[in-house]
């Protein structure tokens, strides 16, 4: 048995006992271990006689021995016993050793206690949205543009939105830069992917037509030699290519293969309630993020520096793999930004310590509310996310823990009983 005890806001500590036939048989394991490892002359090391062992090893090593192999088991089962979760590493004091017992006491860093406000009175204001016939055409264009072809343009110079297949070579003070060189690059004229200045300066060219363009390097750009530098840049374009966008018609709409949709009023009224499920879900998370704002501010709580960050390490390692899966490494991000791992966790303190201010009290609103989640709910997430990954449930359950499932339910069910308050 174990006692539990809050020392403070945050900290907690427990006391165990460990007397009787536990202790005795963890100092014979005690004993055993550290006579293996003794070196008497004349004797093989592990081969000392146990009577002249017990001359060499003293009880204070015995005792320390058998609470330290203790430790851990003890820990883990008191953790258990009084459900205790953890922020950063505990701290263990042997308030008794001796050859009667051993009482270890773990001091504990735990969760904060969360003042609740009012939160019933939390009002969550449902979404009203539309689509109008406005929002349904520029889709519909979007549509169309992805789906352009691109003719070349006998006749006419460069305008916005033609494609333009260029030589260029950029210099800086008479010289050439690194990076600053291609050929037979397009270019959409408008999709600002070059420096700011650079495309406005092709409109009007025509095909073959040579032409130096002057041009500023941004205060932020990558390269620490060109950071706001003047430089030129030769370019000669070779053709010119126009969009020409497809007809909407029947055919078109066949051709994109959409399940029951196969006449253009079908795809209006597809788009327009791809187009409004969109707006609606992107409307019901700002109500639920201005929902979750109030209740954070309405709530009093001391967050430990340590819960800050660990969510600061967990936002920085996201980031690292968004950029990762956009093949670009953290490296060249840095240089783009111009900022080191301490610099950009700096950037992220304040919306990590928001992101935990709210989890603390929505956990401290589901406890509130009693909220539980039954065995049937967590297999029934785990079939979700296995028909969501295309993958085996039980492959899923070895990348997601039943604790994280668990967690993750509990802050939606939560949610959900704020929202119909």
């Amino acid at each position: 048995m174990s006692e539990y005890k809050k020392i403070e806001d945050g900290k907690a500590s427990i006391t165990v006992e460990i007397a009787g036939e536990k202790w005795e048989e963890a100092k014979n394991k005690a004993f055993n271990k550290l006579s293996k490892n003794l070196q008497i002359k004349g004797f093989r090391k592990g081969q000392v006689p146990t009577t002249l062992a017990k001359k060499y090893i003293s009880e204070g090593e015995i005792n320390l021995e058998a609470a330290n192999s203790l430790t851990n088991s003890t820990f883990e089962e008191v953790l258990k016993e009084h459900d205790v979760e953890l922020i950063d590493r505990a701290n263990l004091d042997f308030k008794e050793l001796n050859n009667d017992k051993v009482v270890m006491e773990f001091n504990c860093p735990i969760k904060p206690d969360v003042k609740l406000g009012d939160y019933k009175s939390l009002k969550y204001e449902e979404p009203d949205v539309s689509v109008s016939d406005e929002e349904l055409d520029e889709e519909i264009n979007r549509v169309l543009e992805r789906k352009a072809d691109l003719e070349l343009k006998e006749e006419g110079s460069v305008e916005s939105g033609d494609t333009a297949v260029i030589d260029f070579e950029g210099f800086k003070d008479g010289v050439a830069f690194e990076g600053g060189k291609g050929e037979n690059y397009d270019l959409v004229i408008g999709s600002n992917s070059f420096i700011p200045g650079f495309e406005d300066q092709l409109i009007g060219m025509k095909a073959e037509e040579e032409k130096e363009i002057n041009v500023t390097f941004p205060e932020n750009y990558h390269v620490d030699d060109l950071k706001g530098a003047p430089v030129v840049f030769k370019v000669k374009v070779h053709e010119i290519k126009r969009k020409v966008l497809p007809t909407l018609d029947d055919e078109f709409v066949k051709d994109l293969k959409i399940d029951n949709v196969n006449t253009v009023d079908e795809y209006k009224n597809y788009l327009k309630e791809q187009k409004l499920n969109a707006k609606k879900s992107e409307a019901e998370n700002t109500a639920t993020e201005a929902l979750l704002d109030n209740l954070s501010e309405m709530c009093e709580v001391n967050i430990p520096q340590v819960m800050i960050d660990t969510e600061v390490d967990n936002m920085f390692q996201e980031q690292a793999q968004r950029l990762m899966y956009q093949g670009i490494s953290m490296e060249q991000y840095q240089k783009i930004i111009g900022q080191n791992n301490e610099e950009m966790k700096k950037v992220l303190e304040p919306m990590a310590s928001r992101r935990v201010k709210t989890s603390l009290c929505l956990e401290a609103v589901g406890k509130a509310e009693n909220v539980e989640i039954s065995d049937e709910d967590i297999e029934k997430h785990y079939d979700e996310l296995a028909d969501m990954y295309k993958m085996d449930k039980e492959e899923v359950k070895k990348y997601v823990t039943v604790k994280n499932v668990k967690d993750d339910l509990k802050i939606t069910k939560t949610i959900e009983i704020l929202k119909n308050k």
